[in-house]
């Protein structure tokens, strides 16, 4: 995994309207609906693998993901469940399990923030040479996409339709920052309807303390839980009429529970000594998902392209395996969201 290093883009790689079929739509062991920015983190290292491996001197950084269209897989009812699909017999002619899995078709555009690598040890004036080679680069990475898989979905082929913009880009990012408000705003305006995936940790946190302000041995686990589903509550007014309502407002929907990356369980075993391992050249630790909340937000709600990117973050000396994303909310966002954990506990 790599840090954020702070830097100022270079340029941005965008890949419209990818149509994916069959995504993983379990996220983590509690959570589901939409596959994990841990996903969309390991595609952006593959596809750094494959543009090495073809000699396009394009480095991925950060990836963002705008959602224009989903669908879950699942059978309706009051419970829902998955649609899951029998396998073929066993060998001896035996019925083979169901193998729980939960699928989702995509309908997504991304966003990798990208800087120019050395093209054979010389400097790479990709972001300096004229428009039309980006855009040559831009399809060679839209056609290796297509043999790839995201978030272990197959990437349908391009079907041009009214209305709907699928030719890739690559932007040389400007220096000036109106020439690049300028951009943002342009660029939006195509990622339009959808919705971007943005990290509210500061939501959790502020939604701890308040639940220890009345139950001081209220974890992180309880806000998360608490913040994550509607709790209805009883109130009596003044002529002892009960009624039932929850602490969610309108649009606080929008707030979902998320994995946000991996913490160790284990020592960091040496390549070859954990038996059965994919990998026995590779250093393996076990771990589990780290959670927190994450928030949709509409892109012209948002006021730059930094906003919806993602990096990884390895914290080795706490074997935390994290997933970032620098947005801040606006202060009127925060007051309106704030009604969300202001019922808690009534």
């Amino acid at each position: 995994m790599t840090a954020d290093n702070g830097n100022a883009p270079q340029g941005f790689l965008i890949l419209p309207r990818l149509r994916i079929q069959n995504a993983n739509a379990i996220s983590s062991p509690l959570t589901h609906g939409f596959p994990s920015m841990t996903a969309f983190l390991g595609l952006m290292w593959a596809l750094d693998r494959r543009l090495a491996g073809a000699g396009i001197p394009l480095v991925p950084e950060k990836v963002g993901v705008i959602c224009h269209d989903h669908e879950e897989l699942v059978q309706d009812g009051y419970v829902k469940t998955f649609r899951l699909t029998r396998n073929p017999v066993d060998k001896d002619g035996s019925t083979a399990a169901i193998v729980e899995e939960g699928r989702i078709y995509l309908d997504v555009t991304l966003v990798f923030q990208v800087a120019a690598g050395s093209a054979d040890g010389e400097d790479n004036l990709l972001f300096q040479e004229d428009e039309s080679l980006r855009n040559d680069v831009a399809w060679q990475v839209r056609e290796m996409l297509d043999t790839m898989r995201v978030a272990g979905g197959t990437v349908l082929p391009a079907e041009p339709m009214p209305g709907r913009l699928l030719t890739p880009q690559l932007i040389a990012w400007p220096d000036d920052a109106e020439e690049r408000s300028s951009e943002f705003r342009r660029l939006r305006r195509k990622w339009l309807p959808g919705f971007a995936l943005v990290s509210r940790d500061d939501l959790l946190q502020r939604h701890l303390q308040r639940l220890r302000m009345q139950d001081a041995s209220a974890t992180l686990l309880d806000a998360w839980l608490d913040l994550s589903r509607f709790n209805h509550r009883s109130r009596q007014d003044e002529q002892g009429a009960v009624t039932w309502s929850h602490d969610r407002p309108r649009g606080s929907g929008w707030i979902v529970p998320i994995p946000v990356g991996y913490a160790g369980l284990s020592p960091l075993y040496e390549g070859g000594k954990v038996l059965n391992a994919r990998d026995n050249s590779t250093p393996l630790r076990f771990a589990e998902s780290v959670y927190s909340m994450g928030q949709w937000l509409s892109p012209h709600r948002l006021q730059n392209i930094e906003d919806i990117l993602w990096w990884g973050d390895m914290q080795s000396d706490l074997e935390l395996y994290l997933c970032r994303n620098d947005y801040v909310s606006p202060p009127d966002d925060d007051a309106s969201i704030s009604a969300v954990t202001l019922q808690a506990g009534v």
